[in-house]
Formats: structure tokens, C-alpha cells, sequence
């Protein structure tokens, strides 16, 4: 394996993981690579120096990284607003319904209790809590 430190054109900086230098050489020419940040597909790589841990790299690469990690995090969430329903506190009804072919086939989020949940479980319905950063502000609940 060799790593990259790899630069968008909006100068976002990322690591990039390949199996061999004609691994990244490929996936560059063929377009497969992109800014986790922007999305932006023109990628380079940026000027590498020898690996010398600090107090200050490590500081500012669990920054870049905490970055990296929210913007994934608000993509994930996104998708899930522009492609599923939200239904609320009906989760488990809709689940319900969708998984015995009464209602359409589609991706479903909201909230269930831990007994509702255990019952779906028990019915054999698929259902998986989201982690709390990808949960949508919309789904999430008002604090008075």
C-alpha cells in the first residue's frame, strides 16, 4: 500500500491509500477519484515530505480528518433527506406496511420506541438505527 496527500483544485487536502503508484495513475486518469470535501474530480497529488510525527501535525491532521469526517457525515445526511421519507414517530407502522407489500417500496427514516423496535426485529423486518450524525435535523427531535 502506499499513501498520498492529494489536493483538489479548491485545495482541499485528503489522504489517498492506493495498492501500487499505477493504482493511483489509473483511478486518476479514469476519473474515479474525488475531493471528499467539494466532490471536485481534479485531483493531484500535493508535495509529500518525509513522515516526522509533531504535537502540531498531529493536531492539525485530527483536525483535517474531524473535517473530512463532517462533511461526509452532512453528504450522508443529505442523500438521506433528498431520497427518503420522513415519517416520524410512524416508523414502525410504515416499516410494517412496506415490508407486508401494503404500501410502495421506498427508504423510510423517523423514530421508533425500543420495544417497537424489538418488535420489527422479532417480525423480521430490516430496519437500523442511524448513528447520530447522520440523522437529518429534520428527524431529530425540538427541544423546548
Amino acid at each position: 500500500m502506499i499513501r498520498y496527500n492529494l489536493l483538489c483544485e479548491h485545495e482541499h487536502e485528503f489522504e489517498g491509500w492506493f495498492a501500487s503508484m499505477s493504482d493511483y495513475d489509473e483511478q486518476a486518469r479514469s476519473g474515479l477519484l474525488s475531493c471528499p470535501l467539494c466532490g471536485n474530480a481534479k485531483i493531484s497529488k500535493a508535495i509529500m515530505a518525509p513522515a516526522v510525527k509533531t504535537a502540531r501535525k498531529t493536531e492539525a491532521r485530527a483536525e483535517d480528518k474531524a473535517k473530512v469526517m463532517n462533511a461526509v457525515a452532512a453528504k450522508i445526511r443529505q442523500e438521506i433527506e433528498k431520497n427518503c421519507d420522513n415519517v416520524g414517530a410512524k416508523f414502525a407502522d410504515e416499516a410494517r406496511a412496506i415490508h407486508y407489500g401494503e404500501k410502495p417500496e421506498r427508504g423510510i427514516y423517523g423514530s421508533v420506541t425500543p420495544e417497537e423496535s424489538s418488535a420489527l426485529k422479532e417480525e423480521g423486518i430490516a430496519a437500523q438505527a442511524l448513528p447520530d450524525a447522520f440523522v437529518p435535523e429534520t428527524a431529530k427531535p425540538k427541544l423546548n
